[in-house]
């Protein structure tokens, strides 16, 4: 999975990259749709694009003859003679500028021509000079934005979203497993952890020898440049940037080497202070006597736990939040996994904004062994859906259809509704009692005050259609912060309304994140981890969900959707 995933993001990347450096030298808006469309379809397509010829390129949505041609040229001799072309007309500044989440092509553009500004310091100059106030769209708020756009910027600087670590690490462990010598390879490090963005990636080998894989791990064709190397770590970055630690130890150390890489740091520290009362001391080698220097345990994490007087500790409760506290009382919850979720409830197709068929949605949930599945394409107030009653009906219908083929799941017809400034949703009542699951989310409006957007969520919730509110508080990592809301009141009405939050497994969105699912169950609310999936392939991004889940402490019996249908079908009826 991970090599072809990269492969399709790889040019879903060029053809936006096309798309953008299109529209900035005022390319007709037309072909740039076109390109935006063919990037997104690509990079939900199921196969892989590099096995596929032109001709079966041109089956994917979207890709016609020409944008076909410019993948296989890419796939043929590495580049597209068209996208250089475009490049070289553009200077590198304004393609820094493009990356700025809250600017955009068009407006670096306009700074660029009319302004001169081709870089992200020199933008930052520029308005506290003031001297974006003449450019026609440029206002005081605007200007705010930027700034805000540049400071998300900077704090995502340098680290890595929580798929692309856990591909590359995924390319990178099943390469060196495979070197001879090698007896065991993990990532460990803040990805074991699944934080939401990872900054180095660590990887963990056992190996009597550490030549062979130090030598595999210099050569792998994803290596730009080797940082350091050594007989115990060796440091290289990626083509894409990224920096990678390997370690190798010793077998009998795998133990101790992999509590200590995993971290957190704040945890660790926590764990060797046990140590140290136990008359022990705790390193990346082993457990040891304190007095005599002998060595206690090193071989798994479990017996290094277990002589300090403690349960295994799951690496995602591992951040020094009372995990310590709570393993000595006995009372470490039993976490949720991706073998408890029985189904999905929240995913698109192609009728909306997806880019894979109903049938193609359906066969892979039936692939993943679900026992049900909820299509939920998006209601009418989202104006680029184009969506009508009658649209959705017929929606209805064809699910049946589909729904003779997969004895072994059952198929629930929903849809994602738009939550208005007011807290309204786009159908009346009587309609949306017809479907079995209503997601309700905020799509538009983000910057309400606080006040008016928490009023906004609980009219949602006292909705008796509303089954769960998606991705509660709408953020995008490194490019939208979270909606401002009294996010304890809207867990109040969600216990109390008998309405599910989700934690939306998207990698940019991780949507409820950590913290504030543990703020969540306190107050005794359901969750449903869900994917969004607007593709086959991102039914996969579930995992992440799941590891989010886990670092809110949250066991399978507080997530919906890992209960048998009976219990579900109960929960979405709401008390109607």
């Amino acid at each position: 999975m991970g090599n072809m995933a990269r492969r399709n993001d790889e040019v879903e990347a060029l053809l936006q990259e096309y798309a953008d450096l299109l529209s900035i030298t005022g390319g007709d808006a037309f072909k740039v749709r076109a390109y935006e469309r063919a990037a997104r379809a690509v990079g939900g397509h199921h196969e892989d694009v590099s096995t596929l010829d032109a001709k079966r390129l041109r089956a994917v949505p979207g890709v016609g003859r020409s944008i076909a041609d410019k993948v296989a040229e890419y796939f043929r001799t590495g580049t597209i003679r068209s996208l250089e072309e475009v490049r070289a007309r553009i200077p590198a500044g304004v393609r820094e500028l493009m990356a700025i989440p809250t600017l955009g092509p068009r407006k670096a553009a306009l700074l660029y021509h009319d302004l001169g500004i081709s870089s992200v310091e020199e933008l930052v100059d520029a308005i506290h000079e003031e001297r974006l106030r003449d450019l026609k769209g440029f206002g005081p708020k605007t200007e705010e934005n930027i700034l805000h756009g540049v400071a998300l910027l900077r704090q995502a600087g340098g680290r890595v979203p929580l798929d692309d670590a856990w591909e590359l690490a995924a390319e990178i462990v099943a390469e060196l497993s495979g070197v001879s010598g090698c007896l065991r390879c993990v990532h460990a490090g803040s990805l074991r952890r699944f934080r939401e963005t990872i900054g180095d990636l660590d990887i963990l080998a056992a190996a009597d020898d550490s030549a062979p894989l130090m030598d595999a791990f210099t050569r792998l064709p994803l290596v730009a440049e080797v940082i350091a190397r050594g007989a115990k770590k060796t440091s290289v970055r990626t083509t894409k940037g990224f920096q990678v630690d390997l370690r190798v130890v010793p077998v009998q150390a795998w133990g101790a080497a992999l509590q200590y890489f995993t971290g957190s740091k704040e945890h660790n520290v926590r764990i060797r202070e046990r140590a140290v009362h136990a008359g022990l001391k705790l390193s990346e080698y082993g457990l040891f006597d304190a007095e005599s220097g002998e060595l206690v345990v090193s071989e798994t994490e479990e017996e290094v736990y277990a002589r300090l007087g403690l349960p295994w500790i799951p690496p995602p409760l591992r951040e020094d939040r009372g995990e310590v506290e709570a393993a000595l009382r006995g009372e470490l919850p039993e976490l949720v996994t991706e073998e408890d979720i029985r189904g999905d409830l929240h995913t698109h197709t192609d009728l909306t904004d997806g880019v894979s068929t109903l049938e193609d949605m359906v066969g892979a949930a039936a692939g993943r062994g679900h026992e049900y599945f909820a299509v939920t394409d998006h209601a009418p107030n989202l104006p680029m859906v184009r969506m009508s009653d009658e649209k959705m009906l017929a929606q209805r219908e064809r699910l049946r259809a589909v729904a003779g083929e997969y004895p072994a799941l059952t198929l629930l017809h929903g849809t994602e509704l738009n939550i208005d400034p007011e807290g309204e949703v786009d159908w009346p009542e009587d309609f949306l009692a017809t479907f079995d699951v209503c997601v309700a989310s905020i799509h538009s409006h983000f910057t309400l005050s606080g006040k008016d957007t928490t009023r906004r969520l609980l009219r949602a919730c006292e909705n008796p259609c509303v089954n769960i509110i998606g991705h509660p508080t709408t953020r995008l990592l490194g490019r939208r912060d979270a909606i401002d809301a009294d996010l304890g009141e809207v867990f109040r009405a969600c216990a109390r309304t008998g309405t599910a939050l989700e934690i939306n497994s998207a990698p940019d969105r991780l949507d409820l994140r950590d913290e504030d699912i543990l703020h969540a169950r306190r107050y005794g609310v359901k969750f449903a981890i869900n994917t969004d999936a607007h593709s086959v392939r991102s039914l996969d991004v579930l995992r992440y969900g799941v590891g989010t889940a886990q670092r809110g402490w949250l066991t399978a019996d507080e997530v919906i959707n890992t209960w048998p249908l009976g219990r579900l079908r109960e929960f979405l009826r709401k008390g109607r």
